[in-house]
């Protein structure tokens, strides 16, 4: 086992682990640490992830990277117009030796499962992982099985102005956690990325894990132990009850919205080194987590355009908010 794997006691020591996890992940992923520390307080969330973004711009790699990083699993399922369902989950396949039907478990059936272009795929095929991501089991004919732990799914998703494509309805969009823009890197993130494009050798392979798959699951668990004083909880229902009484909005933030928020903010604020909250934690959040799930006056869809509105609105609710001291 890699020397770089953390005992248990530097397990319980998060932001020590966030710099090494960067530090490794930066081998192949430059210049966005803020992008792989929410990241990882996704999957420390128990949360899904779903990044929105014009292709080339480093998202395969990342889900990779951190999977590799964090020692877990990792399977890549490209979503195109033609996917199953049983594509994804796995099949039923009768034996006519023992007279029974034998499952075949499908791609899901990993620690972090990468849905390339997840709009690509239609709405059934789509609608095939709302059980697993909310559940963390697929049904099959007759059986439920349980998916692997730690569970996550990353997600990327291309522009809707891009050629066959289809939306995202809301209660898929419901099921991701958060939403994450990766952006362009910056120049001499993008000057490193262009000389070690020459190099022969994959870079991915070379990852050292940080983690085992049982501390990240402690870590899980230590979230739960982040504590929260009753003033930063009234300051993230005052947020979330905004939203569903200002007019730019069809649609506000639901009771499971605001769960994801607080577990979301409680990861952050793990993987920043704390075991308590600020108020920074829960508005640094509302953005990746709320966004994606409101539906701004005028909006006929999940579009790019109706999350930018709704990104906006959301800033201007925290602006007309005052923070706990």
């Amino acid at each position: 086992m890699p020397d770089t794997i953390l005992s248990v006691r530097e397990t319980l020591a998060p932001l020590q682990l966030l710099d090494r996890l960067v530090a490794e992940v930066e081998k192949v992923f430059h210049g966005k640490q803020e992008v792989v520390q929410l990241a990882v307080a996704s999957l420390l969330a128990r949360g899904h992830l779903l990044f929105e973004d014009i292709p080339g711009v480093g998202k395969t790699t990342l889900a990779h990277a951190l999977a590799r990083t964090l020692g877990l699993g990792f399977r890549r399922i490209q979503f195109t117009s033609d996917l199953l369902p049983s594509d994804v989950l796995g099949v039923s396949v009768y034996d006519p030796r023992t007279a029974e039907f034998d499952v075949r478990p499908g791609p899901i059936f990993a620690n972090v499962v990468l849905a390339d272009e997840i709009n690509r795929a239609p709405p059934r095929t789509q609608s095939g992982l709302l059980q697993a991501m909310q559940e963390g089991r697929v049904t099959l004919d007759d059986r439920t099985l349980v998916l692997p732990s730690p569970f996550m799914v990353m997600a990327t998703q291309n522009p809707l102005e891009h050629h066959g494509t289809y939306p995202l309805p809301e209660s898929q969009l419901d099921r991701f956690l958060m939403r994450l823009t990766i952006g362009y890197p910056g120049e001499e993130a993008e000057k490193r990325i262009l000389l070690e494009s020459a190099r022969s050798e994959p870079l991915l392979e070379s990852l050292e894990a940080v983690l085992t798959p049982a501390q990240v699951i402690h870590l899980q668990n230590e979230v739960e132990n982040v504590r929260a004083d009753d003033a930063i909880v009234d300051h993230l229902m005052e947020i979330v009850r905004a939203t569903r009484d200002a007019v730019g909005f069809r649609m506000g933030v639901s009771p499971r919205g605001a769960i994801a928020l607080f577990r979301a903010a409680r990861a952050y604020a793990l993987t920043s080194g704390r075991h308590y909250l600020v108020p920074d934690d829960v508005r640094r959040l509302v953005v990746p987590c709320l966004a994606h799930r409101l539906l701004p006056a005028g909006a006929t869809a999940a579009t790019l355009d109706a999350h930018d509105q709704s990104a906006i609105l959301l800033e201007q609710i925290m602006e007309d908010t005052e923070a706990p001291v």
